[in-house]
C-alpha cells in the first residue's frame, strides 16, 4: 500500500538484510520494540531526529499541554512568537525565523529566497554532502533524477567540500550567475582551518548568499549549531531533525534583510517564501521549545559527545581485537558517528555491510549508523560493544574466506540513491 514500504527511502526494506527489517511497535528512551516483541538498542533514531530519546518526558508533557488547547487556527497563535523568541535566543546568529514541517521545505525556501534576492538562477551545492532536498533543484542531480527536467538540473552546479580554490574557480566560471552556496558546515570530518570563514569571504566577494544546512549539525554540534561552534555566520540556515525530538518541525533562519522579503515590511517584489498549513502547528512548536530548554539546561550536546566517544572507543577496540580494525571503521564527530564496512581490499562493500547489520540485529542492536541519543546509558553501550565484537568475529571469517556471501542470508543491502530498482 506504501511505495517502497516506508515514508523515507533510508528506512526502506532494501536498507536492511533480507528478512531482518524490523517493523517498530513503540519506543522508549534508547530502545525500540518491533511487532514481534524483540527489543533493540537503537542508533540514528528517527534519522537523527530523536536525540533526547523516545517519549522524552519534558517534550511529551509540553505537547500534552497544547493538545487540549487546539492545534491550528485561522490566525497566528501566541505559541508562534514564543517559539520564535526561544529559537532566536538559542541561535543568536539568526535575526528572524520561519517554521515549517520538514527540511526540504526549508532548504528550498532558502534557495528561492537567494535567487530572488540576487536575481541569479544558479544554485551551487556541496558535492560531498548526500542530501539537501526532495525538490527538483537537488534530486535532479542524483541518480534518482527521473521526472526532473534537464533545464532545472542544469541550473545546479557543485563544489567540493574543503577546497576554497575550486569553489572560487566555480564562482568565477559562472560569474554573476550563482545565487547561493549551500552546504552542511561540517559532516564526518571537521572543516579545515579557515574554510568556513573563507567561504563567507567568497560569498561576499561574489555577491551570493551563504546557506548552512544545519539539519544534522543543529544541536548535535552545539545548541546554536555549527555556526555557533565555529563562529562563522551564514546569511541563511536551516534546522530540523533534533529540533523537535521526533515531532515534525523545521526552521529557516537568518538575516532580517533577506527573510523580510518573504514578509510584509518592505516595498519590493514579494517572495512566496514558506506558506505551510501545518508549519505553525502548536504542539510541534511546543516540542521544539521543550527540546531547546532541555538541551540548554541539561547539557545534552556535551552528553551526546561523551556517549559517542565511549561508543567509538569500544567499537574500535572490539574491531581491532577481532583483527578487522581496518575494515570496520568508525568515523565522524562523536555526536554523529557513522561506520564504514570495507572489503579485503579496503573498498566500501554493501555485502560486508549486510553481514555486519545482520549480526547487529541478531544481537538486539538496530544501528544503520552509530549516531547516539542522550537516552543511552553505560549498559546500552557495553551491550552494543559486545554485539559488535561478535559481529566482527564473523566479519573476520568472511575476510579469511574471501567471500561474505555465506553469511548474508539473502541479497545485500543497497544504496539509497540508485537509478534502477
Amino acid at each position: 500500500m506504501i511505495p517502497g514500504g516506508a515514508h523515507t527511502y533510508a528506512k526502506g526494506d532494501d536498507q536492511y538484510p533480507e528478512g531482518l527489517a524490523p517493523v517498530i511497535s513503540h519506543g522508549r528512551g534508547a530502545h525500540v520494540w518491533d511487532v514481534d516483541g524483540n527489543r533493540y538498542v537503537e542508533y540514528g533514531s528517527g534519522l537523527r531526529s530523536v536525540s533526547l530519546g523516545h517519549a522524552h518526558p519534558r517534550v511529551t508533557e509540553a505537547v500534552r499541554r497544547e493538545l487540549d488547547r487546539g492545534g491550528n487556527f485561522v490566525r497566528p497563535s501566541v505559541v508562534e512568537v514564543e517559539a520564535a523568541e526561544r529559537f532566536l535566543a538559542t541561535v543568536p546568529t539568526a535575526e528572524m525565523v520561519k517554521f515549517a514541517k520538514n527540511g526540504s521545505d526549508a532548504t528550498t525556501a532558502a534557495v528561492r529566497l537567494a535567487r530572488a534576492a540576487t536575481g541569479r538562477p544558479r544554485v551551487a551545492l556541496c558535492a560531498d554532502h548526500p542530501f539537501f532536498s526532495v525538490d527538483d533543484w537537488f534530486i535532479g542531480t542524483t541518480p534518482m533524477s527521473a521526472g526532473v527536467p534537464a533545464a532545472t538540473t542544469d541550473l545546479t552546479v557543485a563544489f567540493p567540500y574543503g577546497d576554497l580554490a575550486a569553489t572560487e574557480e566555480l564562482l568565477t566560471r559562472y560569474e554573476g550567475e550563482v545565487a547561493c552556496l549551500i552546504l552542511e558546515p561540517a559532516t564526518h570530518t571537521e572543516p579545515p582551518p579557515g574554510y568556513l570563514a573563507g567561504l563567507r569571504a567568497l560569498a561576499d566577494r561574489h555577491g551570493c548568499v551563504l546557506v548552512f544546512d544545519e539539519m544534522i549539525t543543529g544541536f548535535r554540534w552545539s545548541e546554536a549549531g555549527a555556526q555557533g561552534l565555529y563562529g562563522v555566520v551564514p546569511d541563511l540556515s536551516t534546522f530540523g531533525k533534533a529540533l523537535g525530538n521526533g515531532f515534525a518541525v523545521s526552521a529557516l533562519a537568518g538575516r532580517r534583510e533577506l527573510l523580510e522579503r518573504g514578509g510584509l515590511r518592505h516595498s519590493g517584489e514579494r517572495v512566496f517564501l514558506l506558506s505551510t498549513t501545518h508549519g505553525a502547528e502548536t504542539h510541534s512548536l511546543a516540542a521544539a521549545m521543550a527540546v531547546q530548554t532541555t538541551y540548554v539546561e541539561e547539557g545534552v550536546t556535551a552528553r551526546l559527545h561523551a556517549l559517542g566517544e565511549q561508543l567509538a572507543a569500544g567499537v574500535r577496540e572490539a574491531a581491532a581485537g577481532m583483527g578487522v580494525g581496518d575494515h570496520v571503521v568508525v568515523r565522524g564527530r562523536a555526536s554523529n558517528l557513522v561506520f564504514a564496512t570495507l572489503d579485503g581490499d579496503g573498498r566500501p562493500s554493501q555485502e560486508y555491510r549486510t553481514l555486519f547489520l545482520r549480526r547487529l540485529l541478531a544481537g538486539g542492536v538496530l544501528a544503520p549508523s552509530f549516531v547516539v541519543s542522550g537516552a543511552l546509558d553505560d549498559a546500552d553501550i557495553e551491550h552494543t560493544v559486545d554485539v559488535v565484537a561478535q559481529a566482527c568475529a564473523v566479519y573476520r571469517k568472511a575476510l579469511d574466506a574471501g567471500d561474505p556471501t555465506p553469511w548474508l542470508g539473502g541479497r545485500p543491502v543497497k544504496p539509497v540513491f540508485r537509478r534502477l530498482a
